[in-house]
C-alpha cells in the first residue's frame, strides 16, 4: 500500500490553524462566552468563574512546562493529543455540575491548550519550515473564538442550556480535529528538518530574556479584557447576547495576523511589537472612558486585532532566536504568557469594586501593556 501523499504547504498551514482553533479558540476562550450563561443558571458564581479562569491559566502554565520537552520531530503526535484532549474536556463540562470538578476540568483543558500552541508552532514553523505561514497559523485562534462564539449564540437561540452548549463545542472540536489529523499523520515521518527555512527578508535578532519578559506582560495585559468582556457587556447591555461581541473579538483577531506579519517584516520586531502593544493598551482602557455599546465593540475590535498580532510577531522571533541558541524558547514564551494570564484574573478580582467595576483592573492591564511596549523598544 502506498503512503498517503504529503499535503501541500497551504493545507499544512490550515491543519496547524485547526489545531490552534481547537486548542486555543475553543479549548481556552469559549469559556469566556459561555460562563455568563452558567452564572445565570446558578452553576457558578462570578468569583468561581474567575477562579476557573485562573485555574485554566495555571493548567496552561503546566502545559508550557511539559512542552519544554517537546521536539519538532514528534510535534505532529502532540498536536493530535492536544486536539483529542481538548474535545474530551469540552464534552465533559456538559455533565459537570460542581465548582471543584469544573476547576479540575478547566485546569486540564489549560494543559492541552498550551500543548496545542507549542506543538502547532513547532510542527509548522520548525518541522515543516514554513515561517511565512505564521499568520494563518495564529489566525486559527481568532477563527476558533469567532466560530465557537457564534455556535454558542446559535445554541442559545435554539434553547440549549450550558450543558448542551459544552457538548456542542466538544462535538465540533472532534470533527475539526479529525479533519486535521490526516494531514498531520501524512507528514509525521516526512520531516524537512535538514532544509533551510523559507522566510521573507531577514530580520534583526532580538534578546531572548527581554522578549520573554514583555511577552509575560502582554499575557497579563490582554487577559482581563479577554476574560471579562462578555460579563461587562451583559451587565451594561442586557438585551445583547455577549457571544456576538465575543465573536467580534475573534473576527478582529483572525485577519490581523496577516497585517502584523507584514508590519513585522517592514518595521522590524522592535517597532512592530511596540505599536502592537500600545494599540492593545488603548483598546483595553477604552471601556473605562466609553462605557457604552460603541466602547465595548471598539475595545473588542482593538484588543482582538492586536493580541494575536503579538503572538504572530513574538513567537516567530523567538523561534529564530531558538535556532541560534538551541533553547526551548517557544515553551519559555508560552510559560511567561501563562504566568501573566494567571495573574490577570487574580489582580482583576482584587481590584474589582462595586462602584467602579473593572475600571482599575483595566487600567492596570493597560499599564502593563504600555510597559511591554516600552520594553520592546528599549531592551530588545
Amino acid at each position: 500500500m502506498s503512503a498517503a501523499p504529503v499535503p501541500s504547504p497551504l493545507r499544512q498551514a490550515v491543519d496547524a490553524a485547526l489545531v490552534m482553533a481547537i486548542g486555543m479558540g475553543f479549548g481556552r476562550f469559549a469559556f469566556t462566552a459561555i460562563y455568563p450563561h452558567m452564572i445565570d443558571e446558578g452553576l457558578i458564581s462570578l468569583a468561581e468563574g474567575g477562579w476557573a479562569a485562573s485555574v485554566n491559566y495555571a493548567g496552561y502554565l503546566l502545559g508550557a512546562l511539559l512542552g519544554m520537552r517537546a521536539r519538532a520531530a514528534s510535534a505532529h503526535r502532540l498536536c493530535l493529543w492536544a486536539m483529542l484532549g481538548t474535545a474530551f474536556c469540552l464534552a465533559l463540562l456538559a455533565v459537570v455540575t460542581s465548582a471543584p470538578l469544573l476547576l479540575l476540568v478547566r485546569g486540564i483543558a489549560g494543559v492541552f491548550s498550551a500543548l496545542a500552541m507549542i506543538a502547532a508552532s513547532l510542527w509548522l514553523l520548525e518541522q515543516r519550515r514554513q515561517p511565512r505561514s505564521a499568520p494563518l497559523l495564529y489566525a486559527g485562534v481568532g477563527i476558533g473564538i469567532a466560530v465557537s462564539a457564534e455556535l454558542l449564540a446559535l445554541g442559545t437561540w435554539t434553547g440549549l442550556r450550558s450543558g448542551g452548549l459544552w457538548l456542542l463545542l466538544g462535538a465540533v472540536s472532534l470533527l475539526a480535529g479529525l479533519a486535521a489529523a490526516r494531514g498531520l499523520l501524512a507528514t509525521g515521518t516526512d520531516t524537512v528538518l535538514d532544509s533551510k527555512p523559507i522566510d521573507a527578508a531577514p530580520l534583526a535578532p532580538v534578546q531572548a530574556t527581554p522578549l520573554v519578559a514583555l511577552y509575560g506582560l502582554a499575557g497579563f495585559g490582554y487577559i482581563i479584557t479577554a476574560t471579562y468582556l462578555p460579563t461587562l457587556v451583559r451587565s451594561a447591555l442586557p438585551d445583547l447576547d455577549p457571544a456576538h461581541v465575543w465573536a467580534v473579538f475573534g473576527l478582529g483577531a483572525a485577519p490581523s495576523c496577516f497585517l502584523w506579519y507584514r508590519l513585522h517584516h517592514r518595521l522590524g520586531t522592535r517597532q512592530a511589537l511596540c505599536w502592537n502593544l500600545l494599540l492593545q493598551a488603548a483598546g483595553v482602557i477604552l471601556p473605562v472612558f466609553l462605557d457604552n455599546a460603541a466602547g465595548y465593540l471598539l475595545s473588542a475590535i482593538l484588543v482582538g486585532a492586536t493580541f494575536t498580532g503579538t503572538v504572530t510577531i513574538a513567537m516567530p522571533a523567538a523561534q529564530r532566536s531558538a535556532r541560534q541558541t538551541g533553547s526551548s524558547l517557544l515553551a519559555r514564551m508560552t510559560l511567561a504568557y501563562g504566568a501573566g494570564q494567571i495573574a490577570g484574573p487574580l489582580v482583576a478580582g482584587a481590584l474589582y469594586s462595586p462602584g467602579h467595576g473593572f475600571s482599575l483592573s483595566l487600567a492596570a492591564a493597560a499599564v502593563a501593556l504600555g510597559a511591554a511596549g516600552a520594553m520592546s523598544m528599549l531592551a530588545l
